[in-house]
């Protein structure tokens, strides 16, 4: 019964996330805002406000290591799962993307989380420093767009950039209806605290049946469960041979996690870290995060065969975590 609540919490997430999402970003659109900073912000937060509802209900709880696992499990699987099973469809053509300066934003944004956890816990210290960059990343990435749109020659083809950025943009639809904006927003906001309640409260329970930790529940199974809206993302970039979203997802998706998600929840109640996840985890998501600066700053595409590898990888990586 636990694993069905589970799943019925999963499921009520991400259909409440995705209506946030394009609720949100309609939203935004309609009152002038325009589509670069809803990507940054909007839709950054809508696709992770899975993972934060369930930190935030984790922390009410009483279960802070749901918490820490469902983030550091989800980084991890981002980056071997989410990439690895695109590349057993399609190759992803790393030579054409431009993520280097994404890529070492997140390898820093992993460094300084690593940082704070070897203190022992997240305070709210802690999420302040950790907010604190993530708005500077942000600020930056705003800045860059701006100054390549300030050196484009011709207005026209700012206007078509601008027009495509909108189309391209994750729920947008110039007319979708007034009501149904609301309806969207409506659904998303009552949503997410029920599904996030359910899985957490779900989880926890099977976690004390199968006599183990609910870091290792939040690190295996909300995990993977919360890191399925990347999944479906990246999977359609790789078959329309976009490898610039397919990468941007996972790398934005990580930097939020980190940053933004942690962040915020410490500022709601501290999280401790647990032991096993400075022993073991959290060196395998910078491990992970390693393995894709290879490929990312080397240029190399990741082909049906690296597919294979990054997903015999996160497996072996669960199975260890659930033995």
């Amino acid at each position: 019964m636990d694993f069905i609540l589970a799943c019925v919490g999963l499921v009520v997430l991400l259909l409440a996330g995705d209506a946030l999402v394009r609720g949100a970003v309609n939203l935004s659109l309609r009152i002038g805002i325009p589509a670069l900073i809803v990507s940054l912000t909007i839709v950054a937060f809508g696709t992770s406000a899975p993972e934060l509802l369930i930190s935030v209900s984790a922390i009410r709880e009483g279960v802070p290591g749901l918490a820490l696992g469902n983030v550091i499990g989800s980084n991890t699987a981002n980056i071997l799962l989410v990439l690895g099973i695109p590349a057993l469809i399609t190759t992803l053509h790393v030579t054409d993307n431009s993520t280097r300066a994404s890529y070492l934003q997140m390898l820093a944004g992993t460094a300084l989380f690593i940082g704070l956890a070897s203190f022992g816990s997240f305070t709210w210290v802690s999420g302040l420093v950790l907010l604190a960059a993530l708005a500077a990343m942000l600020t930056h990435a705003v800045y860059e767009v701006r100054c390549h749109r300030r050196n484009t020659a011709m207005a026209c083809l700012e206007t078509i950039a601008a027009e495509s950025a909108v189309e391209d943009l994750e729920g947008a639809d110039p007319d979708l209806p007034w009501w149904k904006i609301i309806v969207f927003l409506i659904v998303g906001l009552i949503g997410l605290p029920i599904g996030a309640e359910l899985l957490v409260n779900a989880s926890t329970n099977i976690a004390r049946e199968l006599g183990v930790s609910e870091t290792v529940i939040g690190l295996t199974l909300v995990a993977i469960g919360t890191s399925l809206p990347e999944l479906a993302t990246t999977v359609m970039a790789a078959l329309r041979k976009q490898a610039d979203v397919a990468f941007g997802n996972v790398i934005g998706s990580n930097m939020f996690n980190l940053l933004g998600i942690i962040g915020v929840s410490s500022l709601i109640g501290e999280l401790p870290v647990a032991p096993e996840l400075m022993r073991f985890d959290i060196w395998i998501m910078l491990a992970a995060s390693l393995l894709l600066g290879v490929f990312v700053l080397k240029k190399i595409n990741i082909t049906r065969v690296w597919g294979i590898i990054f997903t015999a990888l996160y497996v072996g990586y669960v199975v260890s975590v659930l033995l």
